[in-house]
This record gives C-alpha cells, sequence and structure tokens, in this order.
C-alpha cells in the first residue's frame, strides 16, 4: 500500500496484520482521489475508523490543510503515527484514540469538515449507527465518503446529505453523501 501522489507520492505505508483489519485496495482510493481530486487543497479531512490512516494521509500529500485521524485500536493509532511519520506529514495532523460516536457528540469549540471518510469495520452496523452523527460535523458543501460490503443497505439520507452516487468495485462499494444544492436532486445512481 502506497501514497498514490502529492508530497509523500510512492511512501509505503504500514498496516496492521491479521483479519481485524481490511485497507482499502489502491483501487478503490485511486477511484475515491479521482472523484474529489480538484477539491482536496487546503480542506479539513476527518479519517473516522482510521486504521492505518491511508486515506487520510493521501489527502494530506495531495494539499489537505489538516487531517483528524480517529481510531479506537491503540494498535491502529501506532501505525497511524508510524505512517505519517514516514511520509512528513505530522504537522497538519491530529490522531486521537477514541470512539468515533464520543468522537463525534456535540461540545463547545467542535469543528467542521469539508470531508469525511468513513470505512468501519464490516457486518456491525456502524456505519448506519454514525451517519447521522458525522453529518453534524461535515460542511453543507462537503461529502461523507462511506466504504462498505456492496450488498450492505445505507440509509439514503444522514442529515441534510442524500446519497449522490454510489461506485462497486468487486465486492465493495464507495458511497458518496452530499447536500443538494440550488434545487438539485441526486439520483443515488450506480456508476462502476
Amino acid at each position: 500500500m502506497r501514497v498514490i501522489t502529492g508530497t509523500a507520492r510512492g511512501r509505503r505505508l504500514r498496516t496492521l496484520d491479521g483479519n481485524d483489519v481490511r485497507p482499502t485496495t489502491d483501487r478503490v482510493k485511486e477511484a475515491v482521489f479521482s472523484a474529489i481530486q480538484f477539491d482536496v487543497e487546503g480542506r479539513r479531512i476527518l479519517d473516522l475508523f482510521a486504521g492505518s490512516g491511508q486515506m487520510g494521509i493521501e489527502a494530506l500529500s495531495r494539499g489537505a490543510s489538516e487531517a483528524v485521524f480517529v481510531d479506537s485500536s491503540p494498535d491502529s493509532i501506532a501505525v497511524v503515527r508510524e505512517n505519517l511519520k514516514v511520509c512528513g506529514l505530522n504537522g497538519a495532523a491530529v490522531v486521537i484514540q477514541g470512539d468515533a460516536l464520543s468522537y463525534l457528540a456535540p461540545r463547545a469549540g467542535r469543528r467542521e469538515f469539508d470531508y469525511a471518510f468513513l470505512d468501519p469495520p464490516y457486518g456491525r452496523g456502524i456505519l448506519q449507527s454514525v451517519l447521522e452523527s458525522v453529518a453534524s460535523v461535515v460542511k453543507k458543501g462537503g461529502a461523507i465518503i462511506c466504504e462498505s460490503p456492496a450488498g450492505e443497505e445505507l440509509p439514503e439520507t444522514a442529515g441534510d446529505f442524500v446519497i449522490d452516487r454510489e461506485y462497486r468495485y468487486g465486492r465493495i462499494k464507495v458511497t458518496f453523501y452530499r447536500v443538494p444544492q440550488d434545487g438539485e436532486v441526486y439520483d443515488g445512481g450506480d456508476d462502476e
């Protein structure tokens, strides 16, 4: 697993071994960043269920101003920190070990994000349980980007956000949620 482009291009990222971790494939990561490539620079990123941190690191490498990495696993957090160091991106990163819902809980001084990447463990209903809370921390012009098994049903809406697009890559589905602008209607159509 490597950083695709930007200041850390080609740097190899470490991931945890074992069945509890399922890193986003390079094909899926490349597709996600192709969809948002011209809108990453200067943006604030939330990498929730960060794992190795590769999505937030890719965004930082492409010029995002800040990325916040949240994961409940101390082992994952150690890998995120190591990967940030290898890529020279520590200065623009905030790394938090903790539960996603606790991090998303309303509190004074909470800032908003332009993009939120969500790739929780599959088959546990976690996406469905956090989407509303994530919608409360993403700016209306931003997007929530979820990775899930291709057959998993996700809610049509999350707060003001609605499914904009879904892409399938074999057994993986990537869902983009956005807030419709000025009368736009998203069809939630599938693309490959």
